[in-house]
């Protein structure tokens, strides 16, 4: 149990839009999100660290083989590593897809690599690592009326929140010399210059790239919101309020195209705690 509290500690700390759904979860799977998150935001943290490229490389091999041990079954109780304990147990008490963390480190390893997307195809295949898969890791601890399909909306759905995501962090990604929005999109809206200054490059159509992204999100959220009615009351309504803050994000986002330059958009607590709650009364928040 003392695992589980610290993996909880870190899912309060460190990820307050995730925390508030899964607090929605009887205990069991509350616990068991708690560890694939915190080694989620392991591998994160790992990316986004300031350990030179080879350092960060040998770290998330020695991420595999820890997903490796816990996928043999060979973890003991008595390790020292909080994180690897806890998901060791959740994957006995659960079904959990542990491919997806493969998936996970994948993405990351795009990000060392200073990976580029030229299609939107191609960034929906980064989109399905990072966050599809998150998804899907999780869909295993949900339960799920129909695992195929499911699957499949966990992955749309998963891109709807990434796309949120990249159009929220637009300029601390320009700041840290990433660019996740497809080449094709940034050259047709006349945004190549990127997002480094607090207002749109010059003679950009910022706002066009900001609603045409948008959309895309939009249409993502309405084909994977389709996972709810797959899945039972407690994991429909994590599942719900989670999406539906950034669902929120995403349309305050598209009010307010500049908003994403000058500061990382975000709703106030008593916003997010609403929309928990109106995920749990069986709305889609």
């Amino acid at each position: 149990m003392a695992a589980y509290r610290y993996c909880e500690a870190v899912t309060g700390l460190q990820a307050r839009n995730f925390s508030y759904g899964i607090r929605l979860l009887p205990e069991p799977k509350r616990l068991a999100m708690s560890a694939l998150y915190a080694l989620a935001r392991r591998v994160d943290d790992i990316g986004d660290g300031d350990l030179p490229a080879d350092r960060k490389a040998e770290a998330l091999v020695r991420t595999r083989e820890l997903v490796d041990e816990v996928r043999s079954g060979t973890v003991a109780e008595d390790d020292t590593d909080p994180i690897k304990v806890a998901l060791a147990d959740a994957a006995r008490r659960f079904p959990i897809p542990l491919g997806g963390f493969d998936e996970l480190i994948d993405g990351v390893e795009m990000d060392l690599k200073g990976a580029e997307y030229q299609t939107y195809e191609e960034l929906k295949v980064y989109c399905r690592c990072v966050a599809g898969a998150i998804g899907r890791l999780s869909l295993g601890v949900y339960g799920c009326d129909d695992p195929e399909r499911g699957a499949r909306y966990a992955d749309t759905l998963g891109l709807a929140l990434q796309l949120t995501n990249i159009l929220r962090d637009l300029r601390e990604d320009a700041l840290n010399g990433r660019t996740y929005l497809p080449t094709e999109d940034l050259v047709r809206f006349g945004c190549e210059q990127g997002f480094a200054l607090s207002k749109p490059p010059a003679g950009a159509d910022f706002t066009g790239l900001v609603a045409f992204e948008a959309a895309r999100a939009q249409a993502a959220f309405e084909e994977g919101l389709r996972l709810l009615p797959m899945l039972d009351r407690r994991s429909r309504a994590c599942t719900a309020a989670m999406a539906g803050i950034y669902h929120r994000l995403l349309g305050r986002i598209a009010a307010d195209p500049e908003s994403v330059l000058r500061g990382r958009v975000s709703l106030p607590g008593w916003e997010k705690a609403y929309v928990a709650l109106s995920g749990l009364a069986g709305g889609r928040s």
